[in-house]
Formats: C-alpha cells, structure tokens, sequence
C-alpha cells in the first residue's frame, strides 16, 4: 500500500500557497524494506537537494503529514529529527519545522553526492528484483543518458 501525500508545486495557474500550506510529493511505500522514517527523510532530501525546497520553506507539522499520510506522528519525529541531525532542516518549537541554508558550498556538494547515491541504490534494488544483470542496468543507463543529453 502506498500512502501519497499530493502535489502542488509548479502547477500552472495556480496561486501562490503560503509556504505552510505546501503540499510536498512524499509516498510511503508499506511494501518497502526500507523504514517508513527512511522513506521520509530520503524523500525530504532529495527535495531538497533538487531545489523544490528551498532554505526558509516551512514544512508541514509533524502531525498534519503524520494524518496525511496515514501513519504514526512518531514516525514523522524522528524523521524531522534525523533531518535535523544531518544540518538540513530547523525544528523551531511553537513556530515550525523550516529548511536550513547549506553550511557552505561543500555541504551542499556532500548532499548531492548522497542523493546521487541514494537514487543510485534504489534504481539498483528495483533492477535487481526484476532480474536484470549489472551489465543490463548500466547498458539501460547509458542509452536512457544519451537520450536525454540535449544536443
């Protein structure tokens, strides 16, 4: 069962949601080995690391994506928590949860480096519950590259 929590960033026409309001494109997935807490926080990161949360955003509280996405508020605390260990985000009490600045240019290069390996593993896990070889996976990678790459 996978338990989404809807998307309205960059929707055409649509008006500016204060930042509280934001909805953010977070699935949980019941299936996954992965823990619910992990899927959060590695969701979160890459949000951030692809720019569509950016510093300041405020998150939504811990209990309004706890209720949307139909799981315990704990599970959402200590993926806040976690984030904020790893310097990404500030849980500020009685004011929100908000989007901290990279510490510096290095930081903000490790965290990209992390996605990137993030995103690397879970392709490689999927690959590899369908069956594919390695050499099938990084054939598939190359041409899916290659058609992407602007001309």
């Amino acid at each position: 069962m996978i338990q989404r929590y809807k998307d309205t960033f960059g929707q055409k026409g649509s008006f500016a949601v204060p930042a509280p309001l934001r909805r953010l494109p977070l699935e949980v997935d019941f299936r996954q080995r992965t823990p619910i807490t992990e899927q959060i926080r590695n969701q979160i990161r890459l949000l951030i690391s692809r720019g569509v949360l950016r510093p300041g955003d405020q998150l939504p509280t811990v209990r309004q994506l706890a209720a949307d996405l139909r799981i315990n508020f704990n599970t959402v605390a200590r993926a806040y928590r976690l984030l904020e260990e790893d310097g990404l985000i500030s849980v500020q009490h009685g004011r929100g949860t908000f989007v901290l600045a990279p510490a510096s240019p290095q930081a903000e290069a490790h965290l990209k480096q992390e996605t990137l390996a993030l995103l690397a593993r879970h392709f490689a896990a999927q690959a590899r519950e369908m069956g594919f070889s390695a050499d099938e996976v990084l054939a598939a990678l190359r041409r899916a590259w290659q058609e992407d790459e602007p001309p």
